[in-house]
């Protein structure tokens, strides 16, 4: 790949130092605080919210609808923030602003004071996404960029974990505990990053620039973000019915679809890293395609199969790529703007929102949907797969281009 040719000081191509070790650290501590557990532990405090007369059922759907419209916002906010107070200022910004959520959530003093710090705590989230891998990745050996990117996102699957496992034993404390212990958590993870965030990222040499077909790459990064875009309609379904299709669609009941929900937890914790490694070994373009196609046939056979064992490898599979894919994409960016720090950032942050804004679309689509289809599983699973599907045939359709003229 082209990036493996950057002059980057510091360890060599396959070692990390203790500075990029840190610097990782922090990565993962900001993806769980800010996104794992402030996105994925609300979906379990859902039904005790409403039992505890805290919310309505309409409120608290709402509420949660908050941080994905935060979530947006923080794509879009993510490099102004850093702009202005630097990468490492705005990190530790956000990572505060994340955990004073928490506290604050288990005083339920109004709709309106949740509903404004679930919304903060999406924009820590978005914002995040959006400047933490690029903060931490001009530190790490190119050779080593799939590794890193993968324990930085590892927060997303210990989150998505935490949502099905420790979630429920907090909830044993009562619902007001429980949201101060994850403030608390938080709060201590905030204090681990603090000191590894890395400064401004290292300089290139100008020697390793190369040529590179100015067209062809523009055409691809649009592609790109139109694949992850479509990405984001695929996983939907999986990430909101699928308790729901095994616990009624499939006639099996609560207990058995928080199994599988587990199930999807735990493998979201491999996810991150396996994809990071694959990644290292193959490339980010054959990973992500290989991510696509997976990805599209877990969701089909959601569609149009109800084995037990069938579903259980779905749900492994797309638990695997629901974080994974993250890495991928942020490594395939890297590899399609090598040498340009700059217009990395620029380029992951319009991936992030692309990413946000078809989340968000998808998921009140597949509501309406799932309405007006009278519960019909299968459809919605059959629209995530064609989104997926279509994903991968543009990337091949791209690849086979005529390369442009080089534009330097």
């Amino acid at each position: 790949m082209s990036e493996q040719t950057a002059t980057i000081p510091g360890p060599t191509a396959l070692t990390l130092d203790a500075r990029a070790l840190s610097a990782t650290l922090a990565g993962l501590c900001a993806s769980l605080v800010a996104i794992g557990l402030a996105r994925f532990a609300y979906t379990p405090l859902i039904p005790p919210l409403i039992q505890a007369h805290w919310f309505t059922s309409s409120q608290a759907v709402t509420l949660g609808a908050a941080n994905f419209a935060g979530y947006l916002a923080g794509a879009l906010l993510g490099r102004p923030i850093a702009t202005a107070l630097s990468n490492r200022n705005a990190l530790r910004l956000l990572m505060v602003i994340a955990t004073a959520a928490f506290f604050a959530c288990a005083y339920p003093l109004s709709v309106s004071w949740f509903f404004v710090w679930r919304f903060a705590s999406g924009v820590s989230g978005g914002a995040i996404m959006v400047l933490v891998a690029t903060t931490v990745l001009p530190h790490i050996p190119a050779a080593r960029r799939g590794f890193a990117s993968g324990m930085i996102f590892l927060g997303l699957g210990l989150g998505i974990a935490a949502s099905g496992t420790i979630i429920p034993e907090l909830l044993r404390l009562g619902l007001k505990d429980t949201w101060i212990g994850l403030g608390v958590f938080a709060a201590i993870l905030t204090a681990v990053s603090w000191f590894g965030w890395p400064g401004a990222a290292p300089a290139v040499a100008a020697s390793s620039v190369t040529a590179r077909p100015a067209r062809r790459a523009s055409t691809a990064m649009r592609v790109l973000y139109g694949q992850y875009a479509a990405n984001a309609l695929g996983l939907v379904p999986a990430m909101v019915l699928l308790v729901d299709y095994v616990a009624r669609g499939l006639g099996r009941g609560a207990q058995i679809g928080a199994g599988y929900w587990v199930l999807y937890g735990v493998a979201a914790i491999a996810g991150p890293l396996v994809c990071g490694n694959v990644a290292d070994r193959i490339g980010f373009g054959p990973a992500y395609r290989l991510a696509l196609l997976l990805q599209a046939i877990a969701v089909g056979t959601l569609a149009l199969s109800g084995s037990p064992v069938l579903v259980g490898v779905a749900t492994v599979v797309l638990g695997l790529f629901t974080p994974g894919i993250v890495p991928l994409v942020l490594g395939r960016i890297h590899e399609m703007v090598a040498h340009d720090h700059a217009e990395q950032r620029a380029a992951w942050s319009r991936a992030t929102t692309a990413f946000a804004l078809f989340q968000a679309l998808g998921g009140y689509g597949y509501s309406y949907l799932f309405t007006v289809s009278h519960n019909n599983y299968a459809l919605i699973f059959l629209c995530g797969a064609m989104a997926l599907g279509v994903a991968l045939v543009a990337d091949l359709l791209t690849r086979r281009a005529p390369l442009a003229v080089a534009a330097h």
